[in-house]
């Protein structure tokens, strides 16, 4: 009978944590992706639900293969000590799953930036823009030459 107990208070924590934290991943990640779309809200709400889903079945796959213990459950203690471990491993494998998820949001980002840089028109601040010219440095007046005011010297360094 402890086992079945155990096995049982197990996937209720774990599904629990699991729910919780894709729904967290859900409303955090739909705000970003639609920063990442460009405010286009239909395909950052398709991307949030599409990793959100892979989410789940990831870790509700772990939780399944992980429900199995070898031995007797005998005592609370070792019901409290097999908990501890399993619950343990389905929060590393819950969190390695929810940065994995922030990197690919990042990525995902970089990338459709990357995109919409490269579609900038030249001549309008895109890549093959020719940059403005730089001023030469300013020498000193020569001995002899004219004395330039301060006015003009910045005029010639901006042309």
């Amino acid at each position: 009978m402890g086992v079945v107990v155990t096995y049982l208070a197990y996937l209720i924590v774990s599904v629990a944590l699991t729910v919780f934290v894709g729904s967290a991943l859900s409303r955090s990640g739909r705000i970003f992706l639609v920063d990442v779309f460009g405010g286009r809200a239909a395909p950052a709400q398709a991307a949030s639900r599409l990793m959100v889903v892979a989410f789940y079945l990831l870790n509700l796959g772990f939780v399944t293969l992980t429900l199995r213990t070898s031995g007797e459950i005998g005592s609370a203690r070792q019901a409290i000590q097999v908990l501890s471990v399993k619950i343990g491993e389905v929060l590393l494998v819950l969190g390695a799953l929810y940065l994995a998820n922030i990197g690919f949001l990042a990525r995902l980002r970089l990338r459709l930036q990357a995109q919409a840089f490269q579609l900038i028109p030249p001549g309008e601040g895109g890549p093959e823009a020719s940059p403005p010219p730089r001023p030469g440095p300013i020498s000193p007046p020569e001995p002899g030459a004219e004395s330039m005011t301060s006015h003009s010297m910045t005029a010639q360094a901006l042309h």
